[in-house]
């Protein structure tokens, strides 16, 4: 496919972008306090633009110190000194052809309340002590517990509307005041843009953050001329984008990036928010207030995976919403919306659903996909899985002044010694037993260190446990991991071996450098409860491989980690009648939210019965014997089925024999060394073969 479409200019008002590629805002905490674009952030939005995208749009990047931060690492333009460092980010930009966009945002009532008041004095000590912000990292957690008790400031909010799950614990509604002050802060932060050398400003309209918050009636219950009518709804919005057209000059370049449905009907609250016939009004009449663009998106915190989707959600679901915005403006339309390939893009692009193709995430997890596509090496694109180890690992890592991470790119916030990688591994034989990710990814980064690498994998086709998990409903695009790392390792030159594997003696006997062991691990089948081994109990993977067939029956589930909740559906969609056991008192302990809830909206419906705080003890015929954990008490329950999701643990490997053998460096990694997810997998791997001197 030639991708005439994708790889053809466009304007954005007086801004010409050389194709119709943008990678769309994600925060990845790669930044410090002051907001200055740090060393480590601009390497790795250049290798983007080395990589062909044709318009950057960073991270959020605040407008004001006091009380408009959402992260101490995000990007700043509050103040003039940010002016000369944003200039030089944005030449890095544009010696690769490519545009930059900030993306100005104030959180609101999903703000960080420990930065209210706090951060512009934080600012200049960290600037002449960074090892300060170690300090505030350690106090992190001690923070969230006074937040969770509402001992911390309030944040803005359009008004005394409900606290987000996801945000702050106290707000209050913003003054006229405030208001007044905070629309000069968004026009003050673009005039620095224009200074600094920004091709463009987008203005953060979407995903509940806080201009969207004022246009919806969920959160913006004003009496004023701020709120209430459609009119008084837009007015904050409207009021910074004409003071921006005012004073930055109409020629230039302002997007909008625009929550166009609130999409509460999807969680069966037709009632709230507003709807997309909404959101055609209030594109139309950012178009007439001069607005060059409208990048359209839906939701917000409140139906989170509507705007940030895990796995299940099919490619380009939500591209009628940008269809009918492109229908409604004459500007041009920029949408993300699960774009995964250059074929999906191109076509999407025909169908006249929208002008630019926008993503974070594909560009995430690959720095180089446009630039693949244009060589003609779409099959080299490492896809998207949706997996949201970016979102978690952020939430998690911002905390720390850690950035977020990708499953399957371990690369991000090291872009300068990753491209190229430096091949020092002289052609040294090293051996890779197993074929899942861990040691594909293993493999592949081997080769591009420039070893001599062999992988053997004793099943007829890569995968390991991504196989079963693949194979579980909607699951089927994780299994665009292993298919993209069997192709990443072939390019790099590594031999793969697949319906093979080697004793520790043949290994031994190849005499090679290093080998490392991906061996896998095995579902745990805890040897201490009576009847584990009977016939009718079976694993996870059993029943998602459809190794065995259970349907019309009474199933226990123990455990409801993610592998839990993904066979109870596949067990409801089979007639079953199931009930989940779980020690912890919660359901899913440690799963991120977005993929628990993503998995009860689809097995709510058939009523399956969960038992947290509740164990296993015995399997009998027909019956199992529970007790709970707080209390002691124990009782039986009909079932014609156990089925074990309690995880994995180390597969049995030959790593001592191999040492016995005289190998010396043999190293674990992935769920050979400690169970976990595919991003632990290529993590582990990775940074266990990089080590490999």
């Amino acid at each position: 496919m030639s991708y005439e479409l994708l790889f053809s200019p466009m304007n954005i008002g007086t801004m010409t972008v050389k194709n119709r590629i943008v990678m769309a805002a994600a925060e990845f905490s790669l930044g410090e306090p002051s907001g200055k674009p740090t060393e480590r952030l601009m390497d790795y939005y250049e290798e983007r633009a080395k990589g062909g995208v044709g318009l950057i749009i960073p991270g959020i990047c605040r407008v004001n110190d006091m009380a408009g931060a959402a992260t101490y690492t995000q990007l700043s333009m509050s103040r003039d000194a940010n002016i000369e460092p944003m200039r030089e980010f944005a030449s890095r930009i544009h010696r690769h052809g490519a545009k930059l966009a900030i993306q100005l945002h104030h959180a609101g009532r999903q703000g960080l309340a420990s930065s209210i008041n706090s951060l512009p004095f934080v600012i200049p000590v960290a600037e002449r002590f960074p090892g300060v912000m170690k300090a505030v990292y350690k106090c992190t957690p001690a923070l969230l517990a006074l937040e969770q008790k509402k001992i911390c400031f309030s944040v803005q909010a359009p008004s005394a509307c409900a606290v987000q799950p996801h945000g702050a614990a106290r707000l209050h509604g913003m003054s006229r005041r405030e208001i007044r002050k905070l629309i000069e802060d968004f026009v003050r932060a673009a005039e620095r843009c224009k200074k600094a050398g920004v091709d463009a400003v987008e203005l953060h309209a979407g995903h509940g953050y806080l201009l969207q918050q004022f246009l919806s009636p969920v959160t913006n219950l004003r009496t004023d001329e701020y709120g209430g009518s459609f009119e008084n709804r837009l007015r904050f919005l409207s009021e910074i984008v004409t003071g921006i057209k005012e004073r930055c000059g109409r020629d230039y370049p302002l997007i909008v990036r625009l929550t166009v449905d609130e999409m509460y009907a999807r969680i069966g609250k037709p009632q709230m928010g507003y709807d997309l016939e909404t959101g055609k009004k209030i594109a139309k009449r950012l178009e007439a207030l001069g607005v060059d663009a409208i990048n359209v998106t839906s939701a917000g915190y409140d139906v989170y995976n509507c705007w940030l989707e895990p796995t299940t959600f099919e490619p380009g679901w939500r591209k009628h919403l940008a269809k009918a915005i492109k229908e409604t403006v004459s500007v041009p339309v920029i949408a993300a919306g699960v774009i995964r390939t250059p074929d999906q893009a191109e076509r999407q692009l025909e169908e006249g659903c929208q002008d630019f193709i926008a993503s974070a995430r594909t560009f995430i997890c690959d720095p180089h996909w446009a630039k693949k596509a244009m060589e003609g090496h779409p099959e080299q694109i490492r896809r998207c899985i949706g997996c949201l180890n970016c979102i978690r690992s952020f939430m998690t890592n911002a905390g720390r002044g850690e950035p977020g991470e990708c499953a399957l790119n371990t690369t991000i916030g090291r872009e300068r010694a990753s491209y190229p990688m430096t091949r020092d591994g002289r052609g040294r034989k090293i051996i890779v037993l197993g074929g899942g990710p861990a040691g594909l990814k293993a493999a592949e980064t081997l080769a591009l260190r420039g070893f001599a690498v062999d992988l053997y994998e004793k099943s007829d086709a890569p995968g390991g446990q991504v196989t079963a998990a693949a194979a579980g409903s909607l699951k089927e695009r994780l299994a665009w991991a292993v298919e993209d790392l069997v192709t990443a390792c072939r390019t790099a030159g590594a031999t793969l071996h697949f319906g093979r594997t080697l004793s520790a003696e043949e290994i031994a006997a190849e005499d090679p450098y290093a080998v490392v062991l991906a061996t896998g691990g095995i579902p745990v089948r805890p040897a201490s409860i009576p009847g584990i081994d009977g016939s009718q109990v079976v694993t996870a993977a059993d029943v998602l491989l459809g190794n065995v067939a259970i349907e019309n029956s009474d199933v226990i589930v123990a455990g409801s980690g993610l592998t839990g909740l993904e066979v109870t559906e596949t067990l409801n969609d089979r007639g079953n009648r199931v009930t989940v056991v779980e020690m912890a008192d919660e359901i899913a302990p440690g799963a991120w939210f977005q993929l628990v809830e993503d998995e009860m909206e689809r097995i709510r419906p058939f009523g399956t019965k969960f038992m947290p705080g509740t164990k296993l003890i015995a399997v009998r015929p027909g019956r199992v014997r529970l007790e709970k954990v707080r209390s002691g008490r124990t009782g039986e329950k009909k079932a014609d089925f156990v089925v074990l999701a309690l995880g994995t643990r180390p597969a049995p490997n030959e790593e001592q024999r191999l040492r016995e053998l005289g190998v010396e460096r043999v190293f674990a990694v992935g769920d050979a060394k400690r169970s976990g997810t595919i991003a632990d997998a290529c993590h582990s791997a990775y940074d266990t073969v990089m080590a490999i001197q």
